[in-house]
């Protein structure tokens, strides 16, 4: 049977491409055979449940133990502790079944009260099991409130009695830290504490998959079918994924079946970043997850100002978890906060700008010469009549209000790219910057994007002087600088909005842009 690159659900060996999950959970197993209880938490799709299911079939094979994973989902369609438990328990008798020959399984599950019925459940397979019992709860953090506390609890009272009575291993596995774990209604409640789970020994993340990894999961697809990865379409899908397992495959799918089905045909550096654009576009279900996320306020706090390049400023340390929790951004290794991964950097801002392509007026295409060739002369004539024209009610449409300005011309700006383009973002928090890189086919443009807020002076100097650097990494000649005039009392978008000369330190050929 061929197998292939899986972007839906959990990893099956015979069917898709995967690499061994412990690799990445070398702590495990230690964990296990010293009875701990202790939590998996990682963003959504990087793993976690093709982890903990390998490793469930891989300690019932070795005989000292009985593992599973089961799900807490089904519990949270309920408010009440008994009808969660009811639902949660019904589930896991058909995941055990699916899991288990029969003479591993557990007995029937014995009546009990309301909030006690899990407990009963894994004492009871505990006292009549032949092996210790280690089991992994999967999306417990989809539980909450009372129904959460009552879980936990039960799993705190009853890990005293381990391994005979209770489960000699247990697992959480989910989004987030246990201390993180939502327990009252509305924005912010969460425990802010390991209880009533403090027996926890460790709590695990789950790595992203490193460059050489990714060239081994690219090579069981050469080793099944031929097709070869060059070294350049690894490096390139490395750099936009950064390692994230959906991503990887995602990618990989896109080029083997879409792209490049001859096997025959090597795959490159083109191939990744035509496949990458395509994810863009349709917005599939791990991203489309991603962007629902954006316009959530704890959320926007901190990728607002990381996108308009501003300091964070105060923000609850809770928001910065979450954010790092979801896998949107990550701590730079030198320090300072970040989008986790090229592509995620591409796809924020596209979201967010989602509103203001879908409000554009119509205009006709007058930046392309005759033989298709971008002519920025045009484009700026373009940009200029368009933003004087549309540009103040447009502002409205942007639901980040610091970086509106910077949406609505990236908004612009997708309508050219789109016929035949890319359009590259790059931002990074404390710069005071964003910096756009439009492509179309053999001609780039490269935007350096500065705000003029009240009380500051003109950024004219401090942006001509960060283009240039620009412009130099990317070996061009010139560019444009545009400033958004955000200051209060200003006159009318249409009455200001102009376009000079000017020239970078190093003497590079610079439009002005004053919007």
């Amino acid at each position: 049977m061929p197998r292939w690159f899986n972007t839906a659900g959990p990893c099956e060996p015979d069917d898709h491409y995967m690499l061994p999950a412990f690799r990445r959970l070398p702590e495990v197993h230690r964990l296990i055979d010293q009875k701990s209880y202790f939590v998996l938490h990682a963003p959504r799709q990087v793993g976690k449940t093709t982890a903990l299911s390998s490793l469930a079939r891989e300690l019932t094979a070795q005989g000292r133990y009985v593992s599973v994973l089961v799900s807490m989902e089904l519990g949270a369609a309920f408010q009440e502790v008994g009808a969660a438990e009811s639902a949660v328990l019904q589930s896991w008798r058909e995941d055990i079944r699916a899991q288990l020959p029969p003479e591993l399984q557990p007995p029937p599950f014995p009546e009990a009260p309301p909030g006690s019925r899990i407990s009963a459940a894994l004492s009871a397979w505990a006292e009549s099991s032949s092996r210790p019992v280690v089991v992994f709860l999967d999306e417990i953090d989809a539980l909450r409130n009372d129904v959460l506390l009552s879980v936990l609890r039960q799993l705190r009272d009853g890990y005293r009695r381990r391994p005979e009575h209770f489960p000699a291993s247990l697992a959480l596995i989910g989004l987030r830290d246990v201390r993180d774990y939502k327990v009252t209604s509305g924005e912010r409640g969460h425990l802010g504490t390991t209880s009533p789970f403090n027996i926890k020994v460790e709590s695990l993340t789950l790595r992203n998959f490193t460059r050489d990894e990714v060239a081994e999961l690219y090579a069981q697809h050469t080793s099944d079918t031929g097709q070869v990865f060059l070294s350049e379409s690894i490096d390139r899908a490395f750099y936009w994924t950064q390692g994230q397992p959906w991503l990887v495959n995602a990618l990989a799918r896109q080029m083997v079946e879409q792209l490049v089905p001859d096997p025959s045909q090597a795959l490159t550096a083109a191939h990744v970043d035509a496949a990458k654009e395509i994810l863009l576009r349709r917005q599939d279900t791990h991203l489309d997850s991603l962007a629902e996320r954006l316009r959530e306020p704890r959320v926007r706090r901190i990728l607002e100002p990381l996108l308009a390049g501003l300091a964070l400023g105060e923000v609850p340390a809770d928001d910065l978890r979450f954010v790092q929790d979801l896998g949107l951004v990550r701590l730079a290794p030198t320090g300072g906060l970040e989008v986790a991964n090229p592509l995620y950097r591409e796809v924020i801002p596209r979201v967010l700008a989602n509103t203001a392509f879908a409000s554009l007026p119509p205009q006709a295409v007058t930046w392309l010469r005759a033989d298709g060739r971008l002519d920025t002369e045009r484009l700026m004539e373009a940009f200029l009549a368009f933003w004087r024209q549309h540009g103040q009610p447009l502002l409205g449409t942007a639901p980040y209000h610091e970086i509106a300005p910077h949406l609505v011309l990236m908004a612009f700006l997708h309508r050219v790219a789109n016929g035949g383009g890319t359009l590259e973002r790059e931002y990074a928090i404390g710069t005071g910057r964003m910096d756009l890189c439009l492509r179309h086919g053999p001609d780039t443009l490269a935007l350096e994007l500065k705000v003029w807020r009240d009380g500051e002076k003109d950024p004219l100097d401090e942006g001509l002087a960060q283009l240039d650097g620009y412009l130099a990494g990317l070996g061009l000649g010139s560019g444009w600088l545009v400033i958004f005039d955000r200051r209060s009392g200003q006159p009318p978008i249409a009455e200001r909005t102009r376009a000079t000369a000017a020239a970078s330190p190093s003497g590079r050929q610079v439009s002005v842009v004053r919007a």
